[in-house]
């Protein structure tokens, strides 16, 4: 028998945990080395989600293990009033790396991060309504999750008075289309502000945006729209913020995914990769709005502000990513996995489209590739057939489209693992489609 099936260790699972989101694996995880999980008996599972995209340095990396380590045997946590040379080195690494963004704040989640973000951006503006996209994820409290429209709406009472949505654009998918029918982004851009426009009382702050939505479904923000995003915002004296928790520190082929337009936004987040899988965040922001909230009296006093030792990791994680040119091989990689994702799109007409850059891809899942009519049933036995033959992929389900893999290995990965990882999902893919 597996020793998955512990059945003392599933008794106290099943009594004693909350159930959170999606069902829980049916593995029993017990140590994880580079792009791999092992489970229980031992074997090796392929990660294709860095962890929770988080991972970018993959899963116990000895040079972070080696600071946790000695930081612990230093200073791990401090009275959030005092400071550490941890924290001082990362917020000049993370300024130095993002010209203009002068001023850091080092917190722990995402969620956390967005909250500290919006709460700037309302008292700096003296407004209070958000706008987001409506496939965004910003996190589950407050704020955080009034700015999420993927997932997590109802059931939970009035979201923060001043929640704004428009749609995200999406090429595979377009609402507005040129005559050739490419996407007409900018049209659509228009329209939504002109929405916006009429249903803001005049108390517009912020646009929370990501420059690729992951659990969106892979949606990334074409050539030119953050330029005339941040026009937009600047016409209405809205700040820009940019989460870039899954985006940023190398993935998508640059430091951070907002560097390929060359528009910077008035705040960005980080969290997810900065940590490599600890938990670290940080706002970012310039020296003229940190001033403004300053004199404001801006207030976000948390336990683990200012946190020696994921500050150390930070310094770390961003260490390793120069010393072994890991944004230029998330380019490398990411165009090598991509290329092998557009052949299991010649070969299978479930694949209905493949988008994203460096290692941040979306593969979606269509049972009909000419009407684009959703694949969810198809996309999760292709999902539990990958994870039997050693793969850990994630499957976003959204209602307006098809089931859409979310594909990030580490920046760490190799070669070798990527066709690997393109084999299994060749022979997931044709198993679980040969069943229909």
């Amino acid at each position: 028998m597996s020793l998955n099936a512990d059945p003392a260790f599933w008794a106290v699972a099943d009594r004693h945990l909350t159930r959170y989101g999606p069902s829980f694996e049916s593995i029993i995880v017990e140590r994880a080395e580079g792009s791999f999980v092992y489970d229980a008996d031992g074997r090796g599972i392929l990660d294709f989600t860095s962890g929770q995209m988080s991972a970018v340095l993959g899963h116990t990396h000895p040079d972070i293990v080696s600071t946790v380590n000695r930081q612990m045997a230093s200073v791990a946590h401090l009275f959030s009033g005092m400071l550490s040379r941890p924290v001082a080195a990362l917020a000049e690494r993370l300024a130095g790396l993002a010209p203009g963004l002068d001023r850091v704040q080092l917190l722990t989640t995402g969620a956390e991060s967005n909250e500290a973000a919006i709460r700037m951006a309302k008292l700096v503006t003296g407004g209070h309504e958000v706008v987001a996209f409506a496939q965004s994820w910003h996190g589950m409290t407050g704020a955080a999750a009034s700015a999420t429209y993927s997932a997590g709406r109802r059931g939970y009472g009035p979201a923060a008075a001043g929640s704004f949505v428009i749609p995200a654009p999406n090429s595979y998918r377009p609402r507005f289309k040129h005559p050739d029918g490419s996407n007409d982004w900018q049209a659509e851009l228009d329209d939504a502000f002109e929405l916006i426009d009429r249903q803001s009382t005049g108390n517009l702050a912020a646009f929370i945006a990501e420059p690729i939505l992951s659990s969106g479904g892979i949606l990334e923000l074409p050539p030119g729209y953050l330029a005339a995003l941040k026009r937009k915002c600047e016409e209405r004296g809205m700040l820009l913020v940019l989460d870039e928790a899954q985006t940023g520190v190398g993935r998508t082929g640059h430091m951070f995914a907002f560097q390929r337009d060359g528009v910077t936004p008035d705040i960005l987040t980080l969290s997810k990769t900065l940590g490599s899988g600890l938990p670290l965040a940080a706002v970012m922001t310039t020296e003229a709005i940190e001033q403004k909230a300053f004199e404001r009296g801006f207030l976000f006093y948390t336990t683990h502000v200012s946190d020696p030792l994921t500050a150390a990791v930070g310094v770390t994680v961003l260490d390793v990513v120069e010393r072994d040119g890991l944004v230029a091989q998330a380019r490398e990689r990411g165009e090598r996995l991509k290329q092998g994702l557009l052949a299991l799109q010649q070969k299978y007409e479930c694949v209905g489209d493949v988008r994203g850059r460096g290692l941040l891809l979306g593969l979606e899942v269509v049972s009909d590739r000419q009407t684009k009519a959703p694949g969810f049933e198809l996309g999760a036995r292709i999902m539990e057939e990958a994870m039997h033959r050693g793969l850990s992929m994630n499957i976003v389900k959204l209602p307006g489209m098809g089931g859409v893999f979310r594909i990030a290995p580490p920046l760490t990965v190799s070669d070798a693992e990527i066709d690997h990882g393109l084999a299994i999902m060749s022979d997931a893919i044709e198993t679980a489609a040969r069943a229909q």
